[in-house]
């Protein structure tokens, strides 16, 4: 498939004019005129691009890219991870807000589904716009169940704030950095906030909300996006895929 093709159709369906984002979203890295083989990867670094690159991959989609709004100058590590793309002939394709907020291969909506949440609603963000994802179990389900079945999705035992009820049945979902939702989630009516890393200054809000937080980290939680939009390129146009994993543990 021709790079400039794919490039349109993901700008179209991920709709990535759509969101304000300090990403730069979209192709950062133009490589290969054709597209042969696929990579998905959390983040953009050295280590992803050298996995690509012996996986032989040509088109790298990451969830978090290079450029974050401001430039930069192109010496040091930053220069080893452009030519190491360069040489490689390898296009980096970023989708960071986007791939949180798509209702079929965002992280938010792909999470709650695997969780078997019903009547998916967004989850309201003040500043970033609907990129969450509100769901309901059909019935109240134990959370030490709901903890369970994060930690066999993401192979990591995530980080449980038990701070509510001991059974749960509306559940938030902000994926990565959502520490700070807390509140809202508890406001919108949740007995569950899901979100990846836990920040300091957010530490006591849960137990003086009254509200259950499950951390399931920040890499681990946004493994589920870049994987379904691969998924869905191979199902679309026959292209095959491989995910670079690079865990952070945090």
């Amino acid at each position: 498939m021709r790079r400039d093709d794919l490039v349109r159709w993901l700008d179209e369906y991920l709709k990535i004019r759509e969101f304000k984002d300090p990403s730069l979203n979209g192709l950062q890295v133009e490589g290969r005129e054709e597209v042969r083989r696929v990579g998905a990867a959390v983040d953009a670094a050295q280590a992803t691009f050298d996995k690509a690159a012996e996986a032989g991959v040509d088109f790298l989609i990451t969830h978090h890219g290079l450029f974050w709004g401001q430039p930069f100058a192109i010496v040091g590590y930053q220069k080893k991870r452009l030519e190491r793309l360069f040489s490689a002939g390898i296009s980096l394709y970023t989708a960071h807000l986007p791939l949180d907020a798509h209702p079929e291969v965002g992280n938010n909506a792909v999470l709650a589904r695997e969780l078997g949440l019903q009547s998916l609603e967004p989850f309201p963000h003040p500043k970033y716009g609907n990129i969450g994802y509100i769901g309901q179990f059909a019935e109240p389900t134990p959370l030490a169940l709901v903890e369970d079945r994060i930690g066999e999705l993401t192979g990591m035992q995530p980080l449980v704030v038990r701070a509510g009820l001991d059974e749960v049945r509306r559940v938030g979902i902000v994926s990565g950095g959502g520490a700070g939702d807390v509140g809202l989630a508890k406001a919108l009516g949740c007995d569950l906030f899901i979100t990846g890393e836990p920040a300091h200054a957010h530490y006591h809000e849960p137990f003086e909300l009254g509200l259950n937080v499950i951390y399931a980290g920040h890499y681990d939680s946004e493994t589920f996006g870049v994987k379904a939009l691969a998924a869905r390129l191979e199902r679309e146009f026959g292209l095959p895929w491989v995910f670079i994993e690079h865990p952070t543990g945090l």
